[in-house]
């Protein structure tokens, strides 16, 4: 197994190639950049004599888990990516980190960032994970991440919705093609409060083959500035924004005018028709049409009756016909039978 130690890291740094005119703890305390991508490393020793490192770049190893990275208080940007990392811990001492960049992991929850409150990019794109999981979100970690995170990177990752999101105010850049986004309500809503975002990239989405798609996520978001690698024009915003704002000014005037209507003319219920009537859905009935306003005829009739089960036609019988004369009284201005 390979291991990062401070021995390896004077091995393969300038140090073995100088005179030595310098302790190793010297030149372990002056490093501030330090690259062991593609070594096949798997653990991280005490590396606590690199204690004003600010750059460490791990990534293309076989790192399972982050650990011994306490010391790097001054640490900015760490390049974690293409691990076997599967849980996202021990980073609550790197105060300082800006940029954190973990895709190509194992990792199925965000999370362990709480303490990171200067974070401004978190990259998680392509994670391995288990067949029909998706990638979930910690709201403790986006809580604490809220007021920093300005650039995010969650593609390939198999989320279908993004409202666990919502609170990260001051994103301006979000990348998360190849998901299973359809909902563009869910999208709109939580858009609109990202007032900050400049670039979205949404490629291979179900959502994408929404109809007006486009249309919709730009008057969401008021300075979208590029949507799935195409640049938005201003005078296309400002006409569609003019649009949208024309289109539910008038939706509101309709709504007004059926209110309006509803109050002045309420509607009235019929109680010669309908359902409600004792005879309405009797097909042996026929109704005459009302010689004069409130005497109608109604004609009573049975039918003929049929042969017997063997399907012989039986004798004829005298049709019986009743005619009954009802007078109607008026109930509220209705004829009542």
């Amino acid at each position: 197994m390979v291991r990062l130690t401070v021995h390896l890291i004077a091995k393969s740094s300038n140090y073995s190639k100088t005179g030595r005119s310098e302790s190793l703890q010297q030149y372990l305390k002056k490093l501030t950049h330090l690259n062991f991508s593609n070594k096949s490393i798997e653990d991280i020793d005490d590396l606590s004599m690199c204690r004003n490192l600010t750059v460490l770049y791990l990534y293309d190893n076989q790192i399972s888990h982050i650990c011994n990275l306490g010391f790097a208080s001054n640490l900015t940007h760490l390049y974690m990516q293409n691990n076997n990392i599967s849980c996202i811990e021990n980073l609550s001492s790197l105060h300082n980190l800006s940029k954190l960049f973990l895709g190509g992991n194992s990792i199925t929850v965000v999370e362990g960032l709480e303490e990171l409150k200067n974070l401004k990019e978190l990259h998680v794109e392509g994670q391995k994970l288990p067949r029909g999981e998706k990638l979930v979100f910690d709201p403790r970690s986006i809580s604490s991440l809220s007021e920093a995170l300005c650039i995010l990177n969650i593609s390939k990752n198999n989320i279908d919705e993004i409202w666990d999101l919502a609170p990260l105010r001051k994103l301006s850049h979000l990348y998360a093609t190849d998901n299973q986004l359809r909902d563009i309500q869910e999208l709109e809503t939580v858009l609109s409060q990202w007032s900050q975002l400049r670039l979205l990239d949404l490629n291979r989405n179900p959502v994408c083959h929404k109809p007006k798609y486009r249309d919709r996520l730009i008057t969401a978001c008021k300075i979208l500035e590029d949507l799935d690698g195409k640049q938005i024009n201003e005078l296309s915003r400002q006409f569609l924004i003019n649009w949208k704002a024309s289109k539910d000014a008038k939706k509101k005037i309709d709504e007004r005018k059926d209110i309006k209507e509803q109050i002045t003319n309420p509607r009235t219920t019929d109680y010669r028709v309908g359902p409600q009537h004792p005879f309405a859905h009797d097909r042996s009935i026929s109704m005459s049409k009302p010689s004069e306003y409130g005497k109608p005829g109604v004609t009573f009739r049975t039918d003929q009756v049929q042969g017997d089960s063997r399907g012989k036609r039986g004798p004829r019988l005298r049709r019986l016909y009743a005619v009954i004369q009802v007078r109607t009284v008026r109930v509220r201005g209705h004829p009542y039978l």
